[in-house]
């Protein structure tokens, strides 16, 4: 039997190459064969593997010489292995031709997102191995995508994230007065292509002008026997007006869009992928006034009306945190019920009673906003010395003694 017997020997995936797959789904495909002649076969085996691997250097000196530090780890999520021509002693003869052979692998219930970064990764594989006597194993690789769902619609995800800074500007050991920063956002997690509304106020009470900036900055943290290497990266950033001395500036929910970046990576034990914003105010002459807020990047996008568990009321204090809105003083008592039942044909039309205020103001990019309505009732009436309904004088007075 000649060496050359297999012309062809590849590996397909049912979902494509771009496919993406996620803990617990069925990885399934087929190896592909084509013999030139009759083709004598030990075994045929598929795998699938899948981990997490780090690796940097760390150089020192030593006198005069220069010591490197090596540092590595792994971890492992997938290791599945399937015969398709299980090894019994004998060969298999094949006829020539194409064959197909079919496989089917359940992943674990959770995975970690495929990731690739500067010294480390995250990647899956799957590998067919062609055994025959007296050649060399013919091998055929294919890699898949592994995408963990990140669901944003939680409490933690969902509830508003604040802070504030503040910083004495110096020069030349002169202090040029106090700069103050506070920022807020209106929830934690956020999926790509959707925007940030940043509010911030910035006041200025140093003697030279600053400017405020903003970015969203991806940290990659690798892990190994104990130590840390940390690559940063700003993924989106936007920058505001100066604000001169004395002065005060306002970010009315300035927008900042995410743009297509991979998810977080927050259970792996050799890396991490986090997001943070930070908002910062370049001081001239000082070092820059920093304020950071933690992001998580989901891959499930918010819910049209949230959770539950994001109240009306924790958007409402937001809101009057920041000066966007303010609930009525003293509203309006409900209609009587005569009021409701006399109109009918509004009913009938289907529209509502009580439309909605238009705010010329407001644009479908803001944030949603939620409207309370409490109801107040009349107060009861004064009290009077005066029976505002008597007794009637044909009633005969009651016996004490009866």
């Amino acid at each position: 039997m000649r060496p050359g017997g297999v012309r062809s020997f590849a590996l397909e995936l049912a979902r494509g190459p771009g496919g993406a797959y996620r803990g617990g789904e069925r990885l399934c495909g087929r190896v592909l064969l084509e013999a030139a002649a009759p083709l004598r076969v030990r075994a045929l085996e598929v795998k699938a593997r899948g981990g997490a691997a780090t690796h940097w250097l760390e150089g020192r000196s030593v006198g005069v010489n220069a010591v490197s530090s090596d540092y590595a780890a792994a971890e492992t999520y997938l290791r599945r292995r399937q015969l398709l021509l299980r090894d019994t002693g004998e060969t298999t003869t094949l006829p020539p031709g194409r064959h197909e052979f079919l496989f089917s692998f359940q992943l674990p219930p959770t995975l970690v997102t495929s990731f690739e970064g500067k010294h480390g990764s995250v990647r899956y594989c799957i590998k067919a191995t062609l055994h025959r006597p007296w050649v060399p194993a013919r091998r055929a690789r294919k890699v898949f995508t592994v995408i963990e769902p990140v669901d944003i619609n939680t409490p933690a995800l969902l509830a508003p994230q604040a802070g504030a800074r503040e910083k004495v500007a110096r020069s030349w050991y002169c202090n040029r007065g106090l700069v103050s920063l506070s920022a807020k956002i209106d929830r934690k997690g956020y999926t790509p292509g959707e925007v940030i509304p940043v509010f911030a106020e910035i006041d200025n009470g140093s003697t030279r002008p600053v400017l405020p900036r903003a970015a969203v900055v991806q940290t990659q943290t690798f892990m190994a026997r104990g130590a840390r290497k940390q690559k940063r990266a700003v993924v989106a950033s936007l920058a505001g007006e100066p604000v001169g001395p004395g002065q005060r500036a306002l970010w009315q929910g300035r927008a900042l869009r995410i743009p297509p970046v991979g998810p977080s990576i927050l259970h792996c034990r050799v890396l991490h992928v986090d997001y943070a914003l930070k908002v910062c105010v370049d001081i001239p002459g000082t070092s820059k006034l920093l304020l950071e807020l933690p992001l998580v990047i989901g891959t499930i996008p918010l819910h049209p009306f949230g959770s539950r568990s994001s109240s009306v009321g924790s958007h409402a204090s937001f809101l009057l945190d920041w000066r966007l809105g303010a609930l009525p003083e003293r509203p309006e008592a409900p209609p009587e019920y005569s009021e409701v039942v006399a109109d009918t044909e509004e009913a009938a039309l289907g529209q509502s009673p009580f439309p909605l205020p238009q705010d010329p103001d407001m644009s479908l990019e803001g944030p949603f906003f939620a409207y309370i309505q409490e109801f107040r009732y009349r107060p009861p009436p004064l009290y009077s010395e005066e029976d505002p309904n008597p007794p009637s004088g044909i009633m005969r007075p009651r016996c004490m003694t009866c």
